[in-house]
């Protein structure tokens, strides 16, 4: 035995997820361990035939208190703090009768899991467990002698390391320590999360966040760049809970434009026509809805061909054939939506590469949640961009109020904005887009970039005017001056949907007007930077 691994003679498992804990007690039985457990967890041994003993029995106290009290006990937190190498420990060891504990097998009370599926305040505090962590903390803490696992998934390494050598690797010990710690931190932020939104406080003092790796990526945006992708816990359909039916994984900046095109297809609702969403680098390159799924892909084709190569298909309805086939016409890097059927599978088999992900259903684009990103020092936190517009709160502002045709794409602009980086401007035509100004420091400048690319798409489409004539227009702010309206009315839309809060308002409304422009002020904006 190597210096640096301190034997296994006695181990405890208390765990509320029972996955192989009847091979992982019966494999630490058979290499001569005495094993510590219990309620449900000695009970599954017991009729496993596995030999164990009662926590109870080691405490000389029953549990009690409906399982709250059984652990917190000097007998089994000393047995697990005990530094084995401190003449002084071992010494308060021998007087008090305590027992080394070497190995900790424990994983906690399923909180998330209660909260996620809506259970009652007192059945959450119910779940919110109190021994599992701080037996997890000491062993960490004493991770020089205790190993501590809180993970099925790490059943096997310990194990391997028992049955060859006897007892545990300091590295290992440390790993699992560094394991546990991230456990406990993010439990205590899931509790501390859950409570501060149950008793009315959105913004606490203190805010953690917390995730559990879901996988390491090859790199990040560039390839000098380390990166993963983590679950924050919620159930939200998306890139992170989808399944991947075939192709590589996806690198960080497909999983970045997947999440983009998923979250902006999910504003149509499917009951009201098959939507597509094509994305590049975070934005949308085309939008379209369709009497058929294939139509809504190819409507969004249509709108910017270049930019499309390469990008990222967001479908709101289940892939078909027609679809697949039209979408391999390309090269495409990822496709998502919410199912597949067999034969849009067979299609896509042709190309391997070709990334596939399914989800159950949509994400819910007005439910509540929070959106982060790092500044230098801390975060910046806020409310997810998620408030739907009303379109009785809707207000015309010109002498011409728009048709119904024209409103209908107006509403149908305005959602595509929402998703456009700023300053955005986005041109719809017939449910679907057709130029996206996205990212400028000018607002002028985006209006004038999305009518040149739409005459650009409609010179390669071989018609004889550029697609934005007879289009309305959506801005994601106010339009500070009128000179970005002119340019889409020079471009040929004859209805502008924006927030409107502009000192220049009147001037803007008076160009309207003179142009003979539909247009109508939502009340808020939709800046996306």
């Amino acid at each position: 035995m190597t210096s640096d691994i301190r034997p296994v003679r006695t181990a405890l498992l208390s765990v509320a997820d029972k996955t192989g804990l009847t091979d992982l007690a019966r494999r630490l039985s058979e290499a001569g361990i005495a094993l510590l457990s219990t309620g449900g967890s000695a009970a599954q041994l017991r009729e496993a035939g596995i030999g164990v003993r009662d926590v109870s029995d080691v405490t000389q106290f029953p549990e009690m208190m409906d399982g709250r009290v059984k652990t917190l006990h000097p007998m089994i937190h000393g047995g697990l703090l005990a530094d084995r190498d401190n003449p002084e420990h071992r010494a308060a060891m021998a007087e008090h009768g305590i027992g080394p504990i070497d190995l900790l097998v424990v994983n906690l009370y399923p909180f998330e899991a209660t909260v996620a599926r809506g259970a009652s305040y007192a059945d959450c505090v119910e779940n919110i467990d109190i021994g599992g962590p701080a037996m997890i903390r000491a062993a960490a803490k004493n991770h020089a002698s205790v190993a501590v696992l809180i993970d099925p998934a790490d059943y096997e390494t310990v194990l391997t390391e028992i049955e060859s050598h006897g007892g545990t690797r300091a590295a290992t010990r440390a790993r699992l320590a560094a394991i546990a710690y991230g456990r406990t931190g993010a439990y205590d932020a899931a509790v501390s999360s859950w409570l501060a939104n149950a008793t009315g406080e959105p913004w606490p003092r203190r805010r953690v966040f917390a995730g559990r790796q879901l996988e390491k990526l090859r790199y990040g945006e560039n390839p000098h760049q380390a990166a993963a992708l983590y679950s924050d816990g919620s159930a939200r359909p998306g890139v992170a809970t989808a399944e991947l039916l075939q192709g590589k994984p996806l690198s960080y900046n497909n999983i970045n434009d997947t999440d983009a095109a998923y979250e902006l297809v999910a504003e149509f609702d499917p009951a009201e026509g098959p939507a597509c969403a094509i994305i590049k680098h975070a934005n949308p390159c085309g939008v379209g809805r369709g009497a058929s799924l294939e139509a809504a892909y190819r409507a969004a084709f249509d709108c910017d061909r270049v930019s499309a190569f390469g990008g990222v298909v967001a479908l709101n309805t289940r892939l078909d054939r027609a679809t697949a086939q039209a979408i391999l016409e390309i090269f495409t890097e990822v496709v998502i939506a919410p199912g597949a059927d067999a034969d849009a599978r067979e299609v896509f088999s042709a190309k391997p590469n070709l990334r596939l992900m399914t989800t159950d259903e949509l994400p819910d684009p007005a439910a509540p949640r929070l959106a982060t990103r790092n500044v230098a020092g801390g975060y910046l936190v806020q409310d997810a961009d998620a408030l739907p517009l009303d379109p009785a709160a809707l207000k015309v502002v010109t002498k011409r109020a728009p048709t119904e045709a024209e409103m209908a794409d107006l509403l149908f602009a305005w959602h595509v904005a929402k998703h456009v980086k700023s300053n955005a401007i986005v041109y719809v035509k017939g449910g679907a887009t057709v130029g996206i100004g996205a990212g400028q420091m000018s607002r002028v400048d985006s209006a004038r970039i999305a009518a040149r690319k739409s005459a650009e798409m409609a010179e390669a489409l071989g018609l004889e005017r550029p697609t934005t004539e007879g289009s309305v227009v959506a801005s994601d702010a106010f339009f500070p001056f009128a000179d970005g309206l002119l340019v889409a009315a020079e471009a040929g839309a004859t209805a502008v949907i924006q927030p409107g809060g502009s000192m220049r308002d009147a001037e803007v409304i008076a160009a309207a007007d003179a142009a003979g422009l539909a247009m109508v002020f939502t009340g808020m904006r939709h800046f996306r930077h």
